[in-house]
C-alpha cells in the first residue's frame, strides 16, 4: 500500500490530470506514453520535476548517490580532474539538491561550474546551497569545452513504450477508461517502428525505447568541442536490456521511497523512470562523432578512481564519523545495491586515453 498524499498534493495532481485529459480529448482519447511521461514529469508548475514537493533524500521519494554523503562526489572528482584542462568548465545536467556540485567544487575548485536545471524548485534549492560557487544556464552552450556530467538524468527522460505482438509492433499509449488513465495500444509507426524492428525479442514482449535520450546524446555530441561526457545511471547494454526474461520492460515509479510499477498513480506526485539502454546512447554518441572512452559498472569505476583511498582519509578510529562513510561505500559498491546495476559511460572528443575510471574492468566491448 502506497502512502496517501496530502490534500494539497492531491489537488495539484487533479489539475495535472485535467491537463492530460485535454490532450487525450484532442487526440481521440489517446496519447503516446512518451508524451504522458513528459506531462507527468515536466508540465510547468504541475509535473513532478516542475512542482514544489521534496524529491530527494529522506523527505522525498528516492535517494541518489550524491545524497548518501560526499564519498561519491569526492571520488568522481578524481576522474573529472584528469579530464579537465585549464580554462574549461564543468557542466552538470539536473543537479538535484546540489550535493554533487558541492562535493566537486570543494575538491576541484574549477574555474567554471555550470548547472543546467529544468526544475525551478530544484534550481532554487541548488542556489540556496551553492550560492555564487556555481552558475546556472538556461540552455546548452553552442560550443562547450570541458566535462559534462549526467548523474541519474537519462533515466528520467521520456521513453516510448512498445509491445511486440503476434499482430505486429504496437506503440503503448494512454487513454481514459471509466474515468481512469489506462494503457491503450496503437500500431507503431515511422522512426519508432523502424527502431523496434531492429531489436530482436521474443513475442509477446513489452519494453521501452529511449528516442529522446538518443536525440539528447546527438545534441551534446554536436556541441562538445573538446572534452568528455560522463553518463552515470542504472541500465544495461542492449543485449541485457532486451533480455528474454525482461519481457515486462523496465518502467519504475518512486513515491515516498516506495518503488512500484503503476505510472498512473497520482500523476505529478511520483517519479517515473526507465532503465538506460547504454548501447543506444553509445551508438548515438558515435554517430555524432564522439569516441567511446569507457564503460564500466559503478563499483569498478569508483574503485579505479580510488574510492578506498578517499575513504581511508577518514580516521577509522573515529567510529562515529567513519561508520557512516563505510556504510556509504557499501551502498555505492555492493552488487546488491548500486555497484552493479549502475553504470558509467564516458564519451568524448580530443581526450587522451586511458581514463582513470576505466583502468580495470572496462566493458565497452559489451555495448
Amino acid at each position: 500500500m502506497l502512502p496517501e498524499p496530502q490534500a494539497e498534493a492531491l489537488a495539484a495532481s487533479a489539475l495535472l490530470q485535467q491537463r492530460i485529459r485535454a490532450e487525450l480529448k484532442a487526440g481521440g482519447n489517446w496519447i503516446g506514453f512518451s508524451r504522458y511521461m513528459e506531462l507527468a514529469l515536466y508540465e510547468p508548475g504541475l509535473g513532478y520535476y516542475a512542482g514544489g514537493a521534496a524529491k530527494l533524500g529522506a523527505p522525498g521519494d528516492f535517494a541518489t548517490a550524491p545524497e548518501l554523503g560526499t564519498l561519491f562526489g569526492r571520488t568522481l572528482a578524481r576522474q573529472v580532474a584528469q579530464l579537465l584542462q585549464p580554462g574549461e568548465a564543468v557542466l552538470e545536467f539536473g543537479a538535484g539538491s546540489g550535493a554533487l556540485a558541492e562535493a566537486l567544487i570543494a575538491d576541484l575548485a574549477p574555474e567554471h561550474y555550470l548547472i543546467l536545471e529544468t526544475s525551478a524548485e530544484l534550481r532554487a534549492r541548488q542556489e540556496a546551497r551553492l550560492g555564487t560557487r556555481a552558475r546556472w544556464i538556461e540552455r546548452l552552450p553552442e560550443k562547450f569545452r570541458g566535462v559534462m556530467l549526467a548523474n541519474e538524468v537519462a533515466d528520467a527522460m521520456p521513453v516510448h513504450a512498445l509491445g511486440w505482438r503476434e499482430s505486429g509492433v504496437a506503440e503503448r499509449g494512454v487513454g481514459e477508461i471509466e474515468g481512469r488513465f489506462a494503457w491503450a495500444d496503437r500500431p507503431a509507426e515511422g522512426e519508432l517502428l523502424a527502431a523496434a524492428r531492429r531489436i530482436e525479442v521474443p513475442v509477446p514482449y513489452e519494453s521501452e525505447i529511449g528516442l529522446v535520450a538518443r536525440a539528447w546524446m546527438k545534441l551534446l555530441a554536436a556541441r562538445l568541442e573538446r572534452g568528455a561526457l560522463l553518463v552515470i545511471d542504472y541500465g544495461f547494454p542492449q543485449h541485457e536490456f532486451y533480455h528474454p526474461q525482461r519481457g515486462m520492460g523496465t518502467l519504475m515509479c518512486h513515491y515516498r521511497h516506495h518503488a512500484h510499477g503503476d505510472p498512473f498513480f497520482h500523476p505529478g506526485l511520483q517519479d517515473i523512470t526507465a532503465h538506460v539502454d547504454f548501447s543506444a546512447l553509445a551508438r548515438a554518441a558515435a554517430d555524432g562523432g564522439l569516441e567511446i572512452l569507457g564503460y564500466a559498472n559503478q563499483a569498478q569505476f569508483l574503485v579505479n578512481c580510488g574510492i578506498t583511498e578517499v575513504l581511508e582519509r577518514q580516521d577509522a578510529a573515529d567510529a562515529a564519523r567513519y561508520a557512516p562513510r563505510a556504510a556509504e561505500a557499501q551502498m555505492l559498491l555492493s552488487p546488491a545495491e548500486m555497484g552493479e546495476l549502475f553504470k558509467v559511460l564516458a564519451v568524448g572528443r580530443g581526450v587522451s586515453r586511458p581514463l582513470l575510471g576505466f583502468a580495470g574492468g572496462e566493458r565497452s566491448h559489451t555495448l
